[in-house]
Formats: structure tokens, sequence, C-alpha cells
């Protein structure tokens, strides 16, 4: 029997899992570390504990799993996307990475657009200049810390770090370059263009796979430090997104999904180039060779409802750990009580800035309608109800754009509940389906790995070989329609709002 091993490099943890040819868990493990916030709309995170966790992931599903490491055909990463990982030229770690819901760039997106042109921006790396991208992070570091920038010599993303550290090699693949904003989107390579105009040289980048592709193999002091064995192969792999997208068996058109996570993803497959002039969704390339995605993206999605818990529901908390049950199946029972539109109780999710469609960093969290005549189940709902708004506002997109939407696939923490997943269904007026395996990223990636090992012939047919649909739950048109008119009322409060952020962004 052959294993794959997926290494999934999130925003809180690291999540290592072993499965067998046809995709199912041989044993996982998670390894959590600190998010360091030292100013409003500053995160941070330590390249070394990346490194420490997958060491010790992988260190503990080989002892937990028996599996003989020879038979671990390969290794496939998948990561966090947009961190700045900066090396000196012995490869050492000169700062914390600067990651992927840090908002502090928008003076250097600004920068960026005057530098390339909006139009041409838009036309090489298929998105606007956005903080969440990795080249306002690398223009920030020019221009307020430019004695550390003088000593870069390497430039790597979160997962292709810990590449680095398992293979040697310097290396990335399509998808997660994607989000650089260094990538020519339409020919897949390195875009000369926007490097040399913004300053950089070409060999501080990796070279770039396509996401099955073999980039390396374990080293011999990786393989005594984590138990793999010399030499076992390690893919491109792909950034979380169309990670979890072919976890998700998003490989064909129709099929999209709809991710809840720390941040929540709407993520459309395209096999052609499809652009949204007005940059509101992303354009990338897909982990399945010579096709794209398009992926709309809310900053704030599973983030408010856990930044809810933690704050407000220490009494959920506690009896949950009395009850031995997790808190969010308390908080969905509450949420279900006070039903679709939370009593009149809006909620706009926008505590990291935001995406799409707004393009603000300077957006705020809002609960909007509160009275005394609410309770905490209500703005529990609240929250559901506004993150699947926000998922709305880039499905909309989407279907704008052409791309049609056949089937929805729920994925992610938030996939889990069924409440937020009817919810979803309810809002968007469309079924809601979730699929067999619950480790969508690391899953994605083991597939691309064995592609890369010869295992699979393709793709897709990795896709067809693990992920099976399960569950299946429709939409309720009366609900759909008391969505319809609240969906109507939180766009409008954005812009109602859009001025007032930047005033208080000013005051701060």
């Amino acid at each position: 029997m052959a294993y794959l091993l997926g290494i999934d490099l999130g925003t809180s943890g690291t999540k290592t899992v072993l499965f067998d040819e046809s995709g199912a868990v041989i044993a996982s493990s998670l390894q959590e570390y600190p998010l360091y916030q030292p100013q409003n709309g500053w995160a941070e995170q330590e390249p070394e504990d990346w490194w420490k966790a997958t060491v010790s992931s992988i260190q503990a599903v080989l002892s937990k799993s028996g599996v003989n490491p020879k038979d671990v055909k390969g290794v496939g990463l998948s990561g966090q996307m947009h961190g700045l990982v900066l090396l000196d030229a012995n490869n050492k770690v000169i700062r914390r990475s600067i990651i992927w819901c840090d908002q502090r760039s928008a003076r250097e997106c600004e920068e960026i657009t005057s530098i390339i042109g909006y139009d041409r921006l838009i036309e090489i790396t298929a998105n606007p200049a956005l903080t969440g991208f990795t080249a306002s992070k690398i223009k920030w570091v020019m221009n307020h810390e430019p004695e550390l920038f003088e000593k870069a010599a390497k430039i790597l993303l979160p997962k292709d770090y810990v590449r680095y550290c398992l293979t040697g090699e310097f290396a990335t693949e399509v998808s997660d370059a994607s989000g650089m904003q260094l990538l020519d989107i339409p020919n897949r390579k390195w875009s000369d263009e926007v490097i040399s105009k913004l300053g950089l040289s070409k060999s501080m980048l990796g070279r770039v796979y396509e996401s099955q592709e073999v980039t390396g193999t374990i080293t011999k002091s990786v393989a005594e430090l984590t138990g793999l064995a010399e030499g076992t192969i390690v893919v491109g792999g792909a950034g979380d997104q169309a990670a979890g997208a072919i976890g998700n068996g998003i490989v064909k058109s129709g099929v999209i999904s709809s991710t809840i996570g720390t941040s929540g993803v709407v993520f459309a497959y395209t096999d052609k180039v499809k652009i949204d002039p007005r940059g509101r969704v992303h354009t990338f390339c897909h982990a399945v060779p010579n096709t794209w995605h398009i992926m709309g993206v809310t900053q704030g999605a599973g983030l408010s409802l856990q930044w809810f818990r933690n704050n407000i529901c220490k009494e959920e908390i506690a009896t949950a750990q009395t009850m031995g049950v997790d808190p969010y199946m308390l908080m969905d029972q509450a949420a279900e009580k006070s039903g679709a539109g939370a009593n009149g109780l809006l909620y706009l999710p926008y505590l990291m800035g935001e995406r799409t469609p707004h393009l603000d960093p300077d957006a705020r969290g809002v609960f909007f309608g509160l009275s005394a005549k609410h309770e905490k189940r209500d703005m529990i709902r609240s929250v559901m109800d506004g993150v699947a708004f926000s998922l709305k506002n880039a499905l909309d997109i989407i279907l704008e754009m052409g791309i049609p939407v056949n089937e929805v696939r729920a994925s992610g923490g938030g996939g889990k509940s069924k409440l937020w997943r009817q919810i979803q269904a309810d809002v968007f007026g469309t079924p809601i389906c979730t699929v067999n395996s619950s480790e969508g990223p690391a899953l994605g990636v083991a597939l691309l790995a064995g592609v890369g090992a010869g295992i699979y012939k393709s793709v897709p047919e990795a896709c067809e070989a693990a992920v099976k649909v399960v569950t299946n739950q429709d939409y309720n048109k009366k609900t759909n329609e008391i969505y319809n008119g609240y969906y109507a009322l939180y766009n409008s409060l954005y812009q109602s709002l859009k001025g007032d952020y930047k005033k208080l962004a000013g005051l701060m």
C-alpha cells in the first residue's frame, strides 16, 4: 500500500495528515503557534514556528500510523497565501513574516499601482494591488525597513519556506505564486516587467512549477529529524485555497466551493483566463495544469465567530468544557433559535478590513440594528448571517463574470456546521453539499503528491478516486426571500459607512 502526506500550514497551526491511495485518513496531527499583532491592522508570525510545527506533526503522524516511511510515496505542501518570508545570503530569516491578513501596506499599493499602471497591473497579474498580497508587503519593508531589505537575498511564501527546510530547494508553484502579484497569470510564469519595475531581482524568487510537479526530495538531515525516508519526493503543492479546492473536487466547470475558515472564500474553476476589471475577485492559476480559478475572499469569516466566542461566549465555553463538546455546537443551537435575519440585527464581518467586493483595509466590523430586545443568540445568528452575506457578494460577482454554478460544496471549519451550511443555502438560493473528507487542503496536496509520484495519471483522476459527495441540503424558498431583503440592506450599509471608516482610520 502506498501512502501520501499532506502538510497544511495554516494561520493558527500546521496540520499534517497521512492518507492512503483512496484518500482515507490514516493519521493526523495539529501543532499550533501564535499570531503577533504589534499594531492595529498588523499580523505577523515566526517562520521558525512553522518549521517546528511541521517537524513535530510529521513525527506524530508517522508514530501514530506505524506506516513504514518508505511507503510514503510523496509529500504535498499547502499553506496560507501571500505571507512574506525574507532570507539573507546565509538563508537565515531576517524578520517575522508579514502574513496574509496584515493591512499596513495601503500606501505601498498606491505606489505599485502608480509604478505599473492600474490597467497594466490587472492585465499581467489579473488583480489590482492589494494589502493582502505579497508585493505590497515587500514594498513596505523596502520603504520602512531598508536596512533589513538590503540583507534580503530570497523572497519566499510560507509553505515555500517549509519546502526549503525539507528539501534545500528554493521553489514555488503557480497557484500560491499567483497571490504574490509578481506572476504573469495568463502565462503562468514570473513577470519580468513587474519584478524589475518594483526594484527586485528574479534571482530572489524560486523557480515556478506546476502544482503536481516534483520540486525536490527530503534531505538526509530532515529524514533523520522527521522519520521520513530520504529521497521522498516533495511536489509543488498549492496555496491553501487551491489545495482545498482539489480536496473538494473543484476541478470541473459548474462546481464551486464555499469555504469558511479564518477567512471565507468562494472558489470557482475556469479553463479560460477571466478577469474582473474592477478587481473585486481574484483570478489565479489553479493547481490543475493550464486552468485558472476565480476567488472571492472575505477577510473575517470564521474569524468573526471565533472572536465572538472568545470574547462574548465565556459561559458557553465553560459549559461545553463540562459537557465535553465543542462550544460552537452550543452557539449553533442558540443561533438556530434566533432564526433568519436575527430579529432585525445585521453584522458586517470586516474585522480585518475587506477584500471582496470592497477592497477596503479601513473597513471594520459592525452590529447594526442592535436594540434592547436582542439577546446573545441573535448576535451569534447575525454573525453567521453576515458571513454568508459576504460570501454571497463573491458568488454574485462570479455569476456576473459568466461562470456557471450548478453545485456549491461547503468546506472549512464553518462547513462542519449544519446550520451554517443551511444559512448559506438559504442566502445563496442554491443547494449546498459536502464531500467525504474534511481535510480539504491537506488532502488536496496529498493528491497532487500522488500525481507527482505516478499513483494517479492526472489531478481530475485523483479527485475522482478520493472525493465523493456525502450530504446535500436544499434551500428554503421562503427563507431565501427573507434573506434577500436583509441582503439588500447589508449591501447598502457599507456604502453608508465607507467615509466614516476613513475618518475612523485617521483618528487611530
